[in-house]
């Protein structure tokens, strides 16, 4: 089997894939005060949760953008599972090139989603990760990374305007009743929600009108499924495709 493990600012994702059938997934907060040795008791928690075993993980793949994180996942890897895992960066091969100034600039999760979104559907491509940051990728038809944007995730632009508004609550991320809304925690929803829908849909329109392809739009990450059914531009949320970008690198570079 193949264990692959994605760290995100604010998540670590883990997937097992049997072959390219996949297996399971968890989701961790990323925490970069755990040592090595704690993650994989973690880790061993949930493998025996699900009825695994860690001398069935024969290859293992991380990306990263979180550098303090990379070489605790890389520790797991070797003192674990007795295995030198593949990182993605600079070196891997791809099978994509990079229209980027400086390449190495682009985040690790960006290219993993970028590989598996033209891997599937081999057509062009805009991807929406919802993290963090949420972050758009534009890939041509020819297979080609071609750059894109970033924006502040839903989470980070809701915790700054509860830290800065001092008579405004800390309200979770959900989708109101109503645009005109008749309470404090309704109105920050509706904004935060819908104006996060208008700007979705607005940085795609002009991805469109500054190319002369019609692209297919998937969105990915943890609040892809909230946003997507509201959006005019998302066509398809695909959970997984971190992962199985992951477990594509892997084995194109086996």
């Amino acid at each position: 089997m193949l264990l692959v493990i994605d760290v995100g600012n604010s998540n670590i994702v883990l997937g097992v894939y049997d072959g390219s059938l996949f297996i399971r997934s968890w989701r961790l907060s990323t925490d970069k005060s755990r040592t090595s040795d704690e993650y994989a008791v973690l880790l061993h928690s949930l493998f025996e949760q699900a009825g695994l075993e860690f001398a069935t993980v024969k290859g293992t793949i991380i990306s990263s953008v979180v550098p303090p994180l990379t070489g605790v996942m890389e520790a797991i890897s070797r003192d674990f599972f007795n295995l030198t895992p593949y990182v993605v960066g600079p070196g891997i091969k791809t099978g994509m090139p990079i229209h980027y100034d400086n390449p190495r600039e682009v985040g690790a999760d960006r290219i993993v989603n970028a590989v598996a979104g033209y891997e599937k559907h081999h057509c062009p491509l805009v991807i929406i990760d919802f993290g963090t940051a949420t972050t758009f990728d534009y890939v041509n038809g020819k297979g080609e990374y071609c750059g894109g944007a970033i924006a502040p995730g839903l989470a980070i632009s809701l915790e700054a305007l509860f830290q800065r508004a001092s008579k405004l609550p800390r309200i979770d991320i959900v989708k109101p009743p109503h645009i005109i809304a008749k309470n404090t925690i309704n109105s920050m929803q509706a904004g935060i929600f819908f104006g996060y829908v208008g700007l979705v849909d607005g940085i795609v329109e002009r991805i469109r009108a500054e190319t002369d392809e019609n692209f297919h739009v998937i969105a990915t990450g943890g609040l892809a499924s909230l946003i997507a059914p509201e959006s005019k531009t998302i066509v398809e949320v695909d959970e997984n495709l971190t992962l199985d970008g992951l477990r594509i690198l892997y084995e194109r570079n086996r």
